[in-house]
């Protein structure tokens, strides 16, 4: 397209959004009296939610790019996004930062979701994939439809993890209406994303869900990694529930998906078939 009327049509998509975006109704602000409660009062979070961002392929603003297997085209290739981060970059220390960077290069094979790993806090809330809050009058209890993984989110009794895992371990509480979330006893092997961002076992995560009308939450984590990072940052994003008929969580088990590429050097030569699908004979 010549540059001309390359130009002329990038102002006209431009002019024709703002008019559309002018021409939208302002959105009801929910007063507090208006949110859905359970029987003690407490904002009711049970259901199933779902992010609408491109977060899991990068926190940080980016923009669109080639994927990681150049022959599935456009298919494979990276959606651009706005960024969730507040200040739009994460600090980190300068060892940490090439520690990315090689993430990066090598996150074909080394990203803990392409292994079918369980994702961790909190890339568990914004991966592709739905989840289910299940809401009692003690603990919470959160389904993921990524991997099978679940987690608990202790109201009482907190103490400290146990044991190192790829969810880490949970202790709530409320402030107001809004949940807070502290996350600690993360073994250090998740990544953040599909870019490479990580964090280490040091790693400690402040979740705050607030519920902002019927269908919409509110959700902020803050993490904090004197390892990884040379301050506390935070990123925050919408979730939005699923209201479609019947809506329920999925299987997804996705072991079989890896298998090939995480194991599939150790066949014998003749005993199976290749990543394309071909025989090895």
């Amino acid at each position: 397209m010549p540059v001309r009327l390359y130009l002329m049509h990038a102002v006209t998509v431009a002019v024709a959004g703002f008019w559309l975006l002018s021409a939208l109704p302002a959105v009801a602000q929910t007063t507090a009296a208006e949110i859905p409660r359970i029987a003690d009062g407490r904002p009711d979070l049970n259901g199933i939610w779902q992010v609408l961002n491109t977060a899991n392929w990068n926190l940080e603003p980016h923009a669109a790019s080639q994927g990681t297997v150049e022959t599935l085209g456009a298919i494979g290739a990276v959606a651009p996004g706005i960024g969730v981060i507040e200040g739009g970059q994460i600090p980190y220390l300068p060892t940490a930062a090439a520690q990315r960077d090689e993430n990066f290069r090598n996150r074909r094979t080394e990203d803990p979701e392409a292994k079918c790993f369980r994702p961790g806090v909190p890339r568990a809330t914004y991966m592709p994939h739905p989840f289910q809050i299940f809401q009692t009058d003690t603990d919470l209890f959160v389904s993921y439809q990524y991997a099978g993984a679940v987690r608990t989110i202790f109201m009482q009794d907190h103490v400290e993890a146990p044991v190192d895992s790829w969810m880490g371990w949970s202790n709530g509480r409320w402030e107001g209406d809004t949940l807070i979330v502290d996350v600690a006893g993360l073994n250090g092997q998740t990544w953040l994303d599909r870019s490479g961002n990580f964090g280490s076992v040091r790693l400690r995560v402040v979740e705050r869900y607030t519920l902002v009308g019927p269908n919409h939450i509110r959700y902020e984590a803050t993490l904090e990694d004197p390892d990884v990072y040379s301050r506390p940052w935070t990123i925050s994003m919408p979730l939005y529930r699923r209201i479609e008929p019947n809506i329920r969580l999925l299987e997804f088990k996705c072991v079989p998906f890896a298998e090939e590429m995480m194991y599939g050097h150790l066949r014998k030569p003749g005993t199976g078939s290749s990543q394309d699908g071909e025989s090895d004979d």
